[in-house]
């Protein structure tokens, strides 16, 4: 009779743990799936529109985005490796670059960089054309074209109007690497003036002036946001490349990447 009651118990026993445990394993099929993330490799000049063209589009799909900044150079051994990212965001050569390296889905364009005389707000140079770069006692700052490729075409202009060794002179030791740098030595009053890209430059109206003068330099240098053939997702990239068509060109617009 005790051996039947025991036996009794220890059946109801297993039966409330199963029980337990298949309410446990409803509940957790149950829960909300993470959403989808894709992973877009930014080029550290186009943060600010990539933020919120991001932000708008997990607010329209509710899918993630995950921004990866860097320079473009930084981003490219992995592009070329095929093993990180489902999207690069990055301009002319890299964009070619990506497509050599055969990691290359489709490409965006989304709007342009170009260089820009940039001075401290107020001007007190009175600084009115890229030759007055040439002027003396001057103080210049400029990015390096070993690192950057609007060094290179401003280097070049500089050669084609023959003032390359004034400039320079005025340069001195300030052959920066990043656009922040250059900007961060005119608003401290370091530097007088010097030449970055245009939506670097719309980031610092606080505190710089863009001197307008007409386009002179030989090419002209694409923004694309670029879908990667390795992504492991590309029914996602499809769909951020579609939003990036309808929105991507205002918003880059917005921060200053016009030509």
């Amino acid at each position: 009779m005790q051996r039947t009651v025991l036996f009794a118990l220890a059946a109801a026993l297993i039966g409330m743990i199963l029980a337990a445990g298949g309410c446990g394993q409803r509940q957790q099929a149950g829960k909300a799936q993470p959403a989808e993330e894709i992973e877009v490799l930014c080029g550290g000049s186009f943060r600010y529109p990539l933020e919120k063209l991001a932000k708008l589009f997990e607010e329209e799909t509710g899918r993630r985005v995950a921004l990866v900044f860097g320079q473009c150079e930084d981003h490219l051994p992995k592009v070329k490796m095929h093993t990180v990212g489902d999207v690069f965001v990055a301009h002319d050569p890299f964009i070619k670059y990506t497509e050599d390296a055969g990691a290359m889905l489709r490409c965006v364009q989304v709007g342009y960089v170009a260089p820009v005389l940039v001075v401290k707000k107020g001007n007190t140079k009175k600084i009115e054309r890229f030759e007055d770069l040439a002027r003396p006692g001057l103080r210049v700052v400029l990015s390096n074209p070993d690192f950057t490729t609007c060094g290179e075409m401003v280097f070049a202009l500089l050669e084609k109007k023959q003032i390359k060794e004034a400039v320079l002179a005025n340069v001195g030791n300030a052959l920066v690497r990043t656009h922040a740098q250059e900007a961060a030595q005119i608003k401290l009053g370091h530097r007088d003036a010097g030449v970055m890209w245009n939506g670097i430059a719309h980031n610092w109206l606080d505190s710089l002036e863009i001197i307008p003068g007409p386009y002179e330099y030989d090419r002209e240098v694409r923004v694309g946001v670029i879908g990667l053939s390795y992504s492991k997702k590309k029914d996602l990239v499809e769909e951020f490349l579609k939003f990036i068509e309808e929105h991507g060109k205002k918003v880059f617009t917005e921060f200053g990447y016009v030509k």
